[in-house]
């Protein structure tokens, strides 16, 4: 009898995105940018929903931008969650040790340690990363944007915000944006997938926008039309190196 190749094949995994909910910026209709700035009560509305939405679904890991509009709606949307697990955040040692952290760093590293075995059964680790922030505005970033397209013409507002490709003054386009991001896919988010692991992203438009592009393979005038609404989660399953859209 001859030989049969032997296939591994991957578990399903839940990948569960969500923009944060409406930020005092996005209510004041300021460009927001890396500014870090809260919700709104009724972006804290939206990230409870849709955490309501998602607390059924089972989550081993999530993984936040470093801007607390994005953090908040994490943690909000965890407390809805029918799991049970609390969410601790992650702060590891880096490869180099903690030579080259700060002091502030080296003691969160060290210092936020769980002791022992017991503590760490119903840890939902959260994993922060700069890559998943939001698209940088450069100069824009404060700016209200109706004051802008009085200053600078529509059109030219319309191409800073959704072009692929050309950027704002000293800020990211989409293009750049994405360079950061889906690396992070990649290299961390797929891998654990891969695992078998389900993951709950709280990010934002931009950085989504990057993401769904890729996994769902659109065009870069496709993704200019993409809308990532506030606080509703959109959630995939991947099995086998496939993406399915999956509706809840």
């Amino acid at each position: 009898m001859a030989d049969r190749a032997v296939v591994h094949m991957s578990p399903m995994a839940l990948l569960i995105l969500m923009r944060h909910g409406q930020s005092m910026w996005n209510a004041a209709n300021r460009f927001t940018g890396w500014v870090d700035v809260p919700l709104t009560n009724v972006g804290i509305e939206e990230a409870v929903e849709g955490g309501k939405q998602i607390a059924h679904l089972p989550i081993d890991e999530v993984h936040v931008s470093t801007l607390v509009r994005a953090q908040m709606t994490a943690m909000l949307a965890l407390a809805q969650h029918d799991g049970g697990r609390i969410p601790v955040v992650q702060h590891p040692v880096p490869e180099g040790g903690l030579e080259g952290l700060g002091e502030n760093e080296r003691r969160m590293a060290e210092w936020a340690t769980i002791r022992g075995e017991a503590g760490r059964e119903d840890v939902l680790p959260v994993h922060v990363a700069w890559q998943l922030n939001e698209r940088m505005y450069g100069d824009l970033q404060g700016l209200d944007k109706q004051a802008t397209r009085e200053q600078y013409g529509d059109e030219q507002v319309h191409i800073w915000r959704r072009s692929y490709d050309v950027p704002p003054p000293e800020g990211e386009s989409l293009e750049i944006c994405a360079a950061r991001t889906l690396p992070y896919l990649a290299s961390t988010l797929v891998p654990s997938l891969e695992a078998g692991r389900n993951l709950f992203v709280a990010a934002h438009g931009n950085s989504l926008r990057s993401m769904v592009m890729a996994i769902e393979g659109l065009t870069e005038d496709e993704v200019l039309s993409l809308e990532i609404p506030t606080g509703v989660p959109r959630v995939y399953a991947h099995e086998d190196g496939a993406w399915r859209r999956v509706e809840l």
